[in-house]
């Protein structure tokens, strides 16, 4: 193991947070985490970073940048939405420069960053070659978590944003459940869309639970540290758009037949014919549940949707959703339309205005 960096006296992160009056934002969804041996242990998950060019989200007042720089990678860039963490950051910077580091600091909301603008086309390798010499590392706050692994895992589908230079691999953290949701496993009790989602494109490992004592202000959960390592192979090549609707289709009701799920797909009056013809030409049983689903099976049905869409056109651009608010058959059957003459008005006003002082 390579030893750790030298770096010069630093003051601790949490007579940083008192000296410049640093309060977390409840609505940035902000914890800072002080221990050090926690963010110690948190960066050793992403292995050796000598040479590496290092990615972190959200440092906030730089507990986990501190245990990056140990690491001596070749290059941190930072990119961090609140501006109020600019000193502290800045120290770092500073500190990490008397040592011969490069550090970048974007003031930036990484939702909208482009990452064309930090990475050199020279990091690129190509997608069944080694993982590019990049890692991208976040505590990330709970109202971005999720939203952001979905952005990023559609980006590994397609290639593009970090991607586009490679296998490059990430190492976040979530609130406990959803930790365990991208990592369950088929007949799992948290097993879900985001499962199927992230397991098709990446392979996500839950390393440890943090407890959330350790981190200021307490949250109500405990958070999870999970790492995604892309895999040269997906396990479907549909798109993952596509891929996703019907996923979503299929957890809808988690507890039901996946039949009764796939039927959401279709107009009432293809339901049960086309929903049956999806399981047959997919060769899976329609009282499967939604949880005991392999992605090779998500992946059979989705590919049983798409011929299906391809012989029947017209139900491409239907929306469960939609149509669930549409008023059924049974409350329109008696409903008739006749003309009203102006004497019908005017005598039904007079009637309301009679009542009105009754």
């Amino acid at each position: 193991m390579a030893a750790n960096l030298r770096l010069p006296p630093l003051p601790s992160v949490r007579d940083l947070i008192k000296l410049y009056r640093l309060q977390a934002r409840k609505q940035l969804a902000q914890n800072f985490l002080m221990d050090e041996r926690l963010t110690n242990k948190i960066v050793r998950q992403a292995g050796d970073m000598k040479g590496l060019q290092v990615l972190e989200v959200g440092p906030g007042p730089g507990g986990i940048t501190r245990s990056i720089m140990r690491k001596g990678p070749e290059k941190i860039i930072l990119v961090e939405k609140d501006k109020r963490f600019q000193p502290t950051l800045e120290i770092l910077n500073e500190a990490f420069a008397t040592v011969n580091g490069k550090m970048d600091i974007f003031y930036d909301d990484i939702m909208q960053f482009d990452f064309n603008k930090i990475f050199s086309e020279e990091l690129k390798r190509e997608w069944d070659d080694e993982s590019p010499k990049i890692h991208i590392i976040g505590n990330l706050p709970f109202n971005v978590s999720t939203p952001l692994i979905i952005r990023w895992l559609h980006d590994i589908s397609e290639k593009r944003g970090a991607w586009a230079l490679g296998r490059v691999r990430m190492l976040l953290t979530f609130q406990k459940e959803v930790a365990e949701r991208l990592v369950a496993q088929p007949n799992g009790s948290q097993r879900c869309r985001l499962s199927v989602m992230a397991q098709a494109w990446t392979r996500p490992k839950l390393r440890f639970i943090i407890p959330g004592r350790a981190f200021i202000p307490e949250p109500d959960v405990d958070v999870g540290v999970v790492t995604f390592d892309p895999l040269k192979t997906p396990r479907t090549d549909h798109d993952f758009k596509f891929f996703e609707k019907i996923t979503r289709h299929l957890f809808s009701f988690r507890q039901k037949y996946s039949l009764a799920c796939v039927k959401t797909l279709f107009p009432y009056e293809y339901q049960n014919d086309l929903g049956l013809m999806m399981f047959k030409l997919s060769d899976l049983d329609p009282t499967t549940r939604p949880i005991e689903l392999t992605i090779e099976d998500m992946h059979r049905l989705a590919s049983a949707y798409k011929y299906l869409l391809e012989k029947h056109p017209q139900i491409k651009d239907y929306n469960y959703r939609d149509s669930a608010k549409v008023l059924p058959k049974s409350y329109t059957k008696a409903i008739s339309v006749a003309e009203i003459d102006d004497e019908y008005v005017v005598n039904q006003q007079f009637q309301r205005q009679e009542s009105s002082f009754e």
